[in-house]
């Protein structure tokens, strides 16, 4: 897909350089190519995986920068790169791990890494119970068994980082219910017109 394409889909998210439209139409490429050989997205058609794949990571990312500085962040059961690639184009300062356990999509990643020279990204191929290290904020978007994976994400989230979540609006109270030690923000409406949302909480420090 040509860069001015993206740039018009794009406009209701985020307006994006020359270089980085460019990288998404790189990206773009390579997801088609491995999605003809492993289930990385349902999506078929370059333009709806533009509007909801890149759209909705975009609106997230600009959304989380906005509320404070950010040095790293885990985009947990990565998948396809939603919404941690997105993220690492337009967050270059900022380390971002792509966890994900099935081998053939961490292999997807790792050199979708390298095609867009993508030098603050790493992968890591392993489950979440495996990973060790904090971080600053964690995403969670299209994640199987979504209330098993909760309290795993909460765990890799720094005191006071943040948990990201881009998920259905049915989906909000089950979140809520499951971690009663993050604060909340009121949920934001995502321009897709798909009933999805951006729910960000905080992690508080926990009373003994």
């Amino acid at each position: 897909m040509d860069t001015a394409n993206i740039a018009r889909l794009l406009k209701p998210f985020i307006r994006l350089d020359e270089m980085r439209l460019a990288a998404i139409s790189k990206y773009i490429d390579l997801l088609l190519k491995w999605n003809a050989r492993i289930n990385l997205t349902a999506i078929r058609a370059s333009e709806e995986i533009v509007e909801r794949h890149f759209g909705e990571s975009f609106f997230a990312a600009m959304h989380i920068l906005a509320q404070g500085p950010v040095t790293t962040a885990i985009d947990l059961g990565s998948g396809a790169g939603f919404p941690g690639v997105p993220f690492a184009l337009v967050a270059p300062e900022v380390e971002v791990t792509l966890i994900e356990s099935n081998q053939k999509k961490s292999t997807f990643l790792k050199e979708l890494i390298y095609v867009l020279g993508l030098r603050n990204v790493k992968v890591f191929s392993g489950r979440a119970e495996g990973y060790s290290q904090s971080t600053d904020v964690v995403m969670l978007r299209a994640v199987e068994k979504f209330g098993e994976v909760l309290p795993l994400a909460l765990r890799l989230v720094s005191v006071g980082g943040s948990l990201a979540l881009l998920i259905g609006t049915a989906q909000v109270e089950l979140a809520k219910s499951l971690l009663l030690e993050v604060r909340w923000q009121e949920p934001v409406v995502i321009p897709s017109g798909h009933s999805r949302v951006l729910l960000v909480g905080t992690r508080m420090v926990k009373v003994e």
